[in-house]
């Protein structure tokens, strides 16, 4: 176990740099979109103003960190659709970047005094802390906004919003961040389904080459039409639908987890067995 937190602490020293520039990007973004919104509606606050931003204000006449928010939201939510590409690319780069330079890296790795399948593990911990910290980040970022937005908006013009507020105010992180625990652990759990799923196609294709790509293709079809399969078929959100909605996110839920545990034990296997430097 100490050797399998050694690789966990190898992987993330490995993307430390990049997702200290993700957050920074983050950061200055969205503090900058709060900045400069709530300055610009300040500037432009006279009730008889017909300039855009005065929708910006409430009935009662006061300004919400919301609607600041919501109105910037190009510029707020660029860094994060930037990070989700950074992330979903480095899934592949995890790997893929452990072959370049004559395979010496991936050499190292799979001739260390421990199981194989701690490589896979700890790359998959990997990943899963990546999107843990940025979403913790996020998370302290409203907080520093909303001190931000207190500090430039007078009390007698301010309008407290509530978390819920927020998150509502960007699609985005609506979806980033669910409301409910089920609902954040449906999506996320899906969404590690999804990243365990490439990580076995990409350890088919490094196993079988020209023809591992096929399978790897085949693979995450597979696994694709398995997660959709219930969604599709049994109706959900249909009034028609033979099975009651309960029913129906059931058997979602046990082809996802039937998903993940198809691709754990496939990449298991394959580290062990197939992979080869």
């Amino acid at each position: 176990m100490n050797r399998y937190w050694k690789l966990v602490h190898l992987e993330v020293g490995r993307f430390r740099t990049m997702m200290a520039g993700l957050m920074a990007l983050t950061l200055i973004c969205q503090v900058g979109a709060v900045i400069w919104g709530t300055a610009d509606a300040l500037s432009k606050r006279d009730p008889g103003s017909t300039d855009a931003w005065k929708w910006l204000f409430l009935p009662n006449g006061k300004l919400s960190l919301a609607l600041v928010i919501f109105h910037t939201r190009v510029l707020f939510i660029l860094p994060i659709f930037l990070c989700i590409a950074a992330l979903a690319l480095y899934v592949f780069l995890i790997w893929y970047r452990d072959w370049i330079g004559g395979h010496t890296f991936i050499y190292r790795l799979l001739t260390l005094p421990t199981v194989r399948r701690h490589v896979y593990t700890a790359k998959a911990t990997a990943i899963v802390l990546f999107v843990l910290v940025l979403l913790a980040f996020q998370l302290l970022l409203l907080v520093v906004e909303n001190l931000i937005f207190n500090g430039m908006v007078p009390a007698d013009l301010r309008e407290s919003s509530s978390w819920p507020d927020l998150i509502d105010a960007s699609l985005v992180l609506a979806v980033l961040l669910p409301r409910h625990l089920d609902q954040f652990l449906w999506s996320y759990g899906l969404g590690i389904t999804a990243v365990l799923a490439v990580f076995t196609a990409i350890l088919l294709e490094r196993s079988y080459r020209r023809l591992g790509i096929l399978y790897a293709i085949l693979y995450l079809a597979a696994c694709c039409a398995a997660v959709v399969w219930p969604l599709a078929a049994l109706g959900l959100g249909h009034p028609d639908a033979y099975l009651y909605p309960e029913e129906i996110a059931a058997i979602e839920l046990a082809m996802e987890g039937l998903v993940l545990v198809a691709s754990v034990w496939l990449g298991f296997r394959l580290i062990a067995k197939k992979v080869t430097v």
